[in-house]
């Protein structure tokens, strides 16, 4: 870890930390907190991939959809309309939008294929993400005179690396540079998360292996075929089983690479200087 020490990490005359766990656990609101008291500069995951490397394919989806009106495809053959994305840091909604959820077409569901098609866009889009961190570092302290750095991580990046192998690249790349903290959540948690997720669907990436165990799972276990599911119903039944899934990655990252969090402590953060203290605290406990 680039800071072994309470003493170190409050000290530093620039602090990188880069937060992960799941969706809604308070990674985006502790970034957010940190931008606008200023001094640091917040580097969100989600927004460099549905921006950088899925802008096109969510934009495409836009138009593919806006083709299927006589009025707007006229003016879209004609160059008379400009369609693109408004993904902010705290609105991914377009790129859920383009990962989609598999089922039922009259529902807005996607065939199988294609929403793992897109699940393998997504894995290479967050790894080039996370890979990119380093470089915006520089770039804040270069061009923004930022010395401190926040990266805000999606829910997934448990599922694209792996905890255990210490020659991890994406890993190793990241821990090099910042301090990895994981927000942890409880069992209390998991109903308000799910509940959020049907609500507000995050993006989203899961292993194949995971997906299709949970596909075929569903489907036998309610009797249905792939056109007969109800997709919103399938996205939070997994996001539930993802929840399990992904404890034990989470725990493993911060137990080889940084340090946890709890999220009900998190929640009471409201200023950098309450951030630098849960943060010593927890190099301290280590």
């Amino acid at each position: 870890m680039i800071y072994q020490t309470a003493t170190e990490w409050l000290g530093a005359s620039g602090k990188h930390v880069l937060l992960f766990g799941m969706s809604g656990l308070g990674k985006t609101h502790i970034a957010s907190m940190l931008r606008a008291a200023g001094g640091w500069f917040h580097y969100s995951v989600d927004y460099r991939i549905g921006t950088r490397y899925m802008g096109e394919h969510i934009a495409d989806n836009f138009k593919r959809e806006a083709m299927k009106n006589p009025f707007l495809r006229e003016l879209l053959l004609t160059d008379s309309v400009y369609i693109a994305s408004n993904i902010t840091f705290n609105n991914l909604a377009p790129l859920s939008s383009y990962l989609g959820k598999p089922g039922d077409p009259a529902k807005g569901g996607l065939p199988f294929a294609e929403y793992m098609r897109r699940q393998a866009l997504h894995h290479d889009a967050e790894v080039a993400a996370l890979l990119d961190t380093t470089r915006f570092i520089t770039r804040a302290r270069e061009i923004y005179g930022y010395s401190n750095f926040v990266c805000d991580t999606g829910g997934s990046i448990c599922e694209v690396v792996n905890p255990d192998d210490p020659a991890d690249p994406v890993l190793k790349e990241l821990s090099e540079h910042l301090l990895m903290v994981w927000i942890e959540g409880s069992e209390a948690h998991t109903e308000e998360l799910v509940r959020r997720f049907k609500r507000a669907p995050k993006p989203m990436y899961y292993t194949p292996d995971f997906l299709e165990t949970a596909w075929a799972h569903y489907l036998d276990e309610r009797g249905l075929c792939e056109a007969e599911v109800d997709p919103d119903d399938f996205m939070a039944a997994t996001y539930a089983r993802a929840m399990a899934h992904r404890q034990p990655r989470y725990a493993a990252m911060a137990r080889n690479w940084g340090v946890t969090l709890k999220a009900d402590d998190v929640a009471h953060v409201t200023s950098p200087e309450d951030f630098d203290a849960l943060i010593a605290r927890a190099l301290e406990a280590r």
